[in-house]
């Protein structure tokens, strides 16, 4: 399962993707206002930074102002991919700009018709939110499951890209499900390392190894 890191700060971006974590990233307008970045500018940045497909959102909501916007954010890199909301413009820009070669992901997905009106359109990547499911007591969980199965049945070459992370278990639960991507903010991805065990565990070893008043260096 790939990863995608969702945020905008180039410096928490970098850190994972030292560590090899970044597979991609994504951005929307919500996360460009936080980082009080121009988007065209922190966009082509970030696209610099990573080798994997970078999500750039549009803003318009009409079609032919949505296409527009999809093929200027186009040009910035290669690796971007124009990220549009899953409403009928939404849609017919994805089908325009996907049979343009452009990497198309079709985001604010809640259903599994949406989820399959995406791949009918060309969708390189559906962004189900499956936090936002949650906190209206819908588990977003079945919502991939449907997608996984569906899009399997089909052999539709969208990939599921979990979206709306809010825990390390959306991270586990979507893995065994067989998404093909998480996109989640740095913090959770960092937690996947977090475990009371490990902790317990390396405090027993370093009171110890003070015991021994050895040192290595």
């Amino acid at each position: 399962m790939k990863f995608f890191v969702d945020t905008a700060e180039i410096d928490q971006i970098a850190e994972l993707n030292d560590l090899g974590m970044v597979d991609g990233v994504t951005t929307n307008p919500s996360l460009i206002m936080k980082s009080g970045r121009d988007i065209l500018e922190v966009t082509k940045e970030i696209a610099a930074l990573v080798d994997g497909p970078v999500s750039a959102e549009v803003v318009a909501t009409e079609a032919a102002e949505m296409i527009a916007e999809g093929r200027k954010l186009a040009k910035i890199a290669e690796n971007i991919t124009v990220k549009v909301p899953l409403t009928w413009a939404g849609l017919q820009t994805c089908k325009t700009l996907s049979s343009e070669g452009t990497m198309v992901n079709v985001t604010l997905c809640f259903s599994a018709n949406q989820a399959l009106l995406a791949a009918k359109a060309g969708a390189t990547f559906i962004s189900p939110f499956v936090g936002r499911l949650d906190d209206i007591n819908i588990d977003g969980m079945d919502l991939i499951n449907d997608i996984r199965t569906i899009y399997d049945n089909y052999a539709f070459d969208t990939e599921i890209l979990v979206a709306s992370i809010r825990t390390v278990n959306h991270v586990l639960e979507s893995a065994l499900i067989g998404a093909d991507v998480i996109t989640a903010p740095p913090a959770v991805i960092k937690k996947l390392a977090d475990h009371p065990l490990t902790d317990a565990g390396l405090a027993q070893f370093m009171a110890d190894w003070a015991k021994t008043g050895q040192n290595i260096l």
